[in-house]
Parts: structure tokens; sequence; C-alpha cells
């Protein structure tokens, strides 16, 4: 199990590098991750940053929280994580409509929806 791992980390890597410099201004690394099953990506904090719950808590008790770009992990087995490996032209946009899917299922609020909103109805049009 480990090797097949290995094996598909391999295959996402060009994957994950043009993920990283699209997302380079919101996630801090893009990553393979075996532990999903139904959802196309996930964010998890760094080892050392604060979640994004946490940090939402603190903000809204009125405290300080360091400001930190969270990890987006991917499942390479989600059908469209395996879209986007072929995608040239909308490459980034459905690179931040993952992202803020993401971001949306973990609770969090979008910095800029009505950009999700737009990005995702284009998509829509054009599937």
């Amino acid at each position: 199990e480990k090797k097949q791992h290995e094996e598909t980390e391999t295959q996402f890597k060009e994957l994950v590098e043009k993920m990283k410099a699209a997302l380079a201004d919101k996630a801090k690394d893009v990553r393979v991750t075996f532990r999903l099953t139904d959802s196309p990506a996930c964010l998890v904090a760094d080892e050392h940053d604060l979640s994004g719950n946490l940090a939402r808590m603190l903000k809204a008790a009125g405290q300080a929280a360091p400001e930190s770009k969270p990890i987006l992990e991917i499942n390479p087995d989600h059908p469209l994580v395996q879209k986007l490996k072929y995608e040239e032209a909308k490459f980034a946009d459905w690179s931040h409509i993952l992202f803020d899917q993401a971001l949306l299922a973990e609770g969090g609020n979008l910095s800029d929806p009505s950009g999700f909103v737009k990005r995702l109805n284009e998509m829509l049009l054009n599937a």
C-alpha cells in the first residue's frame, strides 16, 4: 500500500506543483492525501500553525490570531482532481474553486464570495 501511495504521489507531482503556483497567495502548500473518500480536497494547518477554527474563535473573542496559510490536501481518486490533472485553459480557476470549497467545508468564510460565485458559474456554463 505504501508503494502504491508513493506511485500516486509521483503521478500527481506535476499537478501539485501547478496548484502550488496557482494558489501561492492562499495556500502554504499543496499535497496529495489518502484519507479523503468523498471530498476532492481539504484544508489542514501546518504543524505549528493554528487551525482555521481556532483562529476564527480567537478573532471572534477579540483576540489576535497570527495569520497563516493552510495546506491544501487533494484526493487523487476524486473525479474533479483527476479532471484537473488534464486541464489547461481554466486550471487556475478550478484550483481556486477547489480551495474555496475546502474552506467552506471546514466552516471558513470566503475572502471573495462574489469571485467564487463568478468562477463557479463560468465553469458550470462551460461544462
